[in-house]
């Protein structure tokens, strides 16, 4: 009877280990911070459009991997200790920037409870309702017991777009036509 059921259990086992893995997609959060952030500022009289800039979302995602992996951490100041200004810096984002972050004990959280965090947090309203802040980064991160969402906040980037890998800059040689 025993040798029966073996076979059955090792198709199981094999089924299983050949599931793919889980994996979240954040953008839904963090797209809805942003979305949020817009509306705070708005309520706050703002008429400019908050917009996502990628160096500073790679700022929030360097940030919110270390709060997330360093348990010691939890605000503005990273394990090596580099500030919003330093990553931001890093990143290529050369202007003004803050930063608001939000630490959750759980697997998850949601976009009311993150904006509950912040909005009721004075030196994190001001940061958000800030006008001059016309640029945005975002990124967050979940273990099973620890949510860690960045958002990085400019006053404009004086510095040239960041070309990807193997790309030059518009107007270069090899950049495109008129080569």
């Amino acid at each position: 009877m025993v040798l029966r059921a073996l076979p059955v259990v090792a198709v199981v086992v094999g089924a299983v280990a050949g599931m793919p893995t889980a994996s979240a997609d954040n953008k839904r959060l963090n797209d809805g911070v942003v979305a949020n952030v817009y509306t705070v500022q708005h309520q706050a009289g703002c008429t400019n459009d908050v917009k996502i800039n990628p160096k500073l979302r790679l700022a929030a995602q360097w940030h919110t991997n270390d709060v997330l992996n360093n348990r010691a951490l939890d605000g503005d100041i990273g394990s090596d200790g580099s500030t919003v200004a330093d990553r931001a810096r890093n990143a290529g984002y050369a202007g003004p920037v803050a930063e608001t972050v939000a630490i959750n004990p759980a697997l998850a959280i949601s976009g009311v409870e993150l904006i509950n965090q912040w909005y009721y947090r004075p030196d994190y309203y001001t940061i958000m309702a800030d006008c001059a802040n016309t640029d945005i980064g975002v990124w967050s991160e979940s273990q099973l017991d620890r949510t860690v969402v960045v958002a990085v906040y400019g006053k404009g980037d004086a510095a040239p777009p960041v070309n990807a890998p193997g790309q030059r800059p518009f107007g270069q040689p090899g950049a495109g036509w008129p080569g």
